[in-house]
């Protein structure tokens, strides 16, 4: 069990990542990524309410979805899970970081359609976890997430003062980035499969 979840949580984070394997939560990873601070803060809220998300649509669906056969609602009930989390990180950070919470702007509910966010609830029931391991994917899936936001953000911040040909300036050389980042990722693939086959 112990070694399951351990590679549930390498898989999450390095070989599955949301962002830059399964291209899930582009929108608020591009948009927010442009300064540290802001970027480790959507981490941290990701981090929150996607672990909360797979524990309580677990609950939902092997609770009342599964027994009642009602599983053709997934899709509604959990986009309501998740936006109710979302409304309440949104409500914490604008009372404990304003700063924050004016910093991320229009990406905070956004989060509420983030689809890494209900990708890990789908794939939770697609790969039948437990209700632990269900937790522990998605609080792998929001550290993977932000591990992948930070990170770009500090290569955002350095090509904010390189010299970089007019052409490619701004979104272009993001894109670029974000495509060599998932190169690398990429990389995690073979390492996963040794320590793990």
């Amino acid at each position: 069990m112990t070694l399951d979840l351990v590679a549930i949580v390498i898989s999450a984070i390095l070989v599955n990542n949301f962002v830059l394997m399964r291209f899930l939560g582009i929108c608020p990873f591009l948009g927010v990524s442009r300064r540290l601070s802001t970027a480790m803060g959507m981490g941290v809220a990701v981090i929150f309410v996607m672990t909360l998300a797979s524990a309580i649509t677990w609950i939902f669906q092997h609770g009342l979805l599964t027994p009642l056969g009602l599983d053709y609602l997934q899709t509604v009930v959990y986009i309501l899970v998740i936006a109710s989390l979302v409304q309440f990180v949104e409500m914490v950070i604008q009372k404990t970081s304003p700063a924050l919470y004016q910093a991320l702007g229009i990406y905070l509910p956004i989060i509420t359609t983030n689809c890494a966010i209900l990708g890990v609830a789908f794939i939770n029931v697609r790969e039948y976890y437990s209700f632990l391991e269900s937790s522990v994917n998605g609080f792998a899936g929001g550290v993977g997430f932000t591990l992948a936001i930070v990170l770009f953000a500090g290569v955002r911040e350095r090509l904010d003062v390189a010299e970089t040909p007019a052409a490619l300036q701004g979104v272009p050389i993001a894109l670029i980035s974000a495509g060599l980042m998932s190169v690398g990722f990429f990389g995690f693939r073979n390492l996963f499969h040794f320590l793990f086959s």
